[in-house]
């Protein structure tokens, strides 16, 4: 696996694990981890950096050479020295967004319908004033220029109509779909409220009937008080 481009945080903990490791590294590697274990490291590390020394104290030269000279070789695993890290601290990346909730997904829904059907009435009552308008030039005795310039002219008034009706009714949505979290809230506190009122009812009712199993003759004294 491939990783050049990720960089781990080189925290105070990983550098003092680092520093006693780099007289026993093979020369490549320990050419590799110099920089990071200076007086003045960088804030990060490579993350093929650390693969490369993790995998040297894995292998049975490096194991023998941690122990012979007092360190463990599972303090030097993956797990261990990324324990604490961040990985890309570098990097900026985007802002989480949540998924919708299945409410707001069929509302969308219904919302998208709704327009589509506004559109189809607009573009259908466009066309049949057109044609309306067309049809009653012809009774005038107009040429069909002037019938078809009328016609126009007519859809053109409509159409004008219909985008104006529709902007308000957008707008009017818009508004609807902003407030629809607070009448959500508000259901789920109603909902709340009558469920604790059948909740507390419900109790009332058993303690009337334990007691009025552990003392049936007082029982039966309220039944018969007036």
């Amino acid at each position: 696996m491939s990783t050049p481009d990720i960089n781990i945080s080189l925290e105070t903990h990983l550098q003092t694990a680092l520093r006693p490791l780099r007289p026993l590294l093979p020369p490549h590697i320990a050419q590799q981890l110099a920089p990071y274990v200076g007086d003045a490291p960088p804030p990060v590390i490579p993350y093929n950096t650390l693969l490369s020394l993790s995998k040297w104290t894995r292998s049975e030269e490096g194991q023998k050479c941690l122990k012979s000279n007092g360190l463990d070789p599972h303090a030097y695993s993956m797990v261990s020295l990324l324990a604490g890290a961040t990985t890309s601290p570098d990097r900026k990346f985007g802002a989480y967004v949540p998924p919708k909730d299945p409410e707001e997904i069929e509302a969308d829904r219904i919302r998208e319908r709704k327009t589509i059907t506004v559109l189809l009435n607009a573009l259908l009552s466009i066309g049949c004033v057109g044609f309306a308008a067309w049809w009653a030039a012809d009774k005038t005795g107009w040429k069909q220029e002037w019938r078809a310039l009328f016609a126009l002219f007519a859809a053109f008034v409509v159409a004008i109509a219909e985008a104006g009706l529709y902007m308000i009714w957008a707008s009017r949505q818009s508004t609807t779909s902003k407030s629809r979290p607070k009448t959500r809230s508000a259901r789920h506190k109603k909902v709340d409220s009558a469920s604790t009122a059948d909740h507390d009812s419900k109790v009332d009712s058993e303690v009337i009937t334990d007691s009025a199993t552990e003392n049936p003759a007082t029982a039966t004294l309220r039944q018969r008080k007036p």
